[in-house]
């Protein structure tokens, strides 16, 4: 009995070592950057959702500020595919997808997604199946990069893997919606909400002034 107990107990311990992933070999999330940045810029960390609304009314507040501070700012962005979100996940696959394909075409995509959001979720996608609503996205996909490499991608399994990595990492920091922001490791408040311009430069502003004082 002791020696079944002790084997049971081996096959426990062996199948959590299996079940937990080891960190990705690459941080997650995508730098949006237009040059090199400043040594120790004030990060800034976006969740997003690429079918979420509010996530796209965040998108052009964001761009300005990053804008504004040019290289003393960092921004990397996070995508958390949120399951209430028709066809996130797929959309989100596509980015991981294009930024292997082009990395410069990434956050291209993102936009159209943005700009396109209706066409893959609610009553535009409710009657198509999920090999249409693929195909729809793949079209999307491949304005910004290659068209044969888009639909190789959906049938890779390392980009399925990388779309998932990214949820979890969402998730091991305790993100549940979008947008959410962290700002140099720290939760924004009112997550969940969009942040205009000026809101942006409230938070920043002082961060900078302390640096040089």
């Amino acid at each position: 009995m002791m020696l079944l107990r002790s084997a049971l107990s081996l096959l426990f311990l062996l199948a959590v070592v299996r079940s937990q992933s080891l960190p990705p070999a690459k941080y997650d999330g995508f730098v949006y950057t237009k040059g090199r940045v400043d040594p120790d810029p004030v990060a800034i960390e976006a969740f997003l959702d690429p079918l979420c609304p509010y996530s796209r009314d965040s998108w052009p507040s964001l761009k300005k500020t990053v804008a504004h501070y040019g290289r003393r700012v960092w921004l990397i962005v996070h995508l958390l595919p949120l399951p209430y979100h028709d066809n996130a996940y797929a959309a989100s696959r596509a980015l991981h997808i294009v930024n292997k394909l082009n990395s410069s075409g990434t956050f291209p995509l993102l936009e159209l997604f943005f700009k396109h959001q209706e066409r893959f979720y609610g009553a535009q996608t409710i009657n198509k199946t999920r090999a249409s609503v693929i195909k729809d996205i793949q079209r999307l996909a491949s304005k910004v990069a290659d068209c044969s490499g888009v639909e190789a991608g959906f049938n890779d399994r390392q980009t399925d893997l990388r779309t998932r990595v990214s949820f979890k990492y969402s998730a091991s920091r305790g993100v549940y919606g979008t947008p959410t922001f962290f700002l140099n490791g720290f939760l924004v408040p009112d997550n969940g909400s969009t942040i205009d311009y000026n809101g942006w430069r409230h938070l920043i502003d002082p961060l900078l002034s302390s640096r040089e004082a």
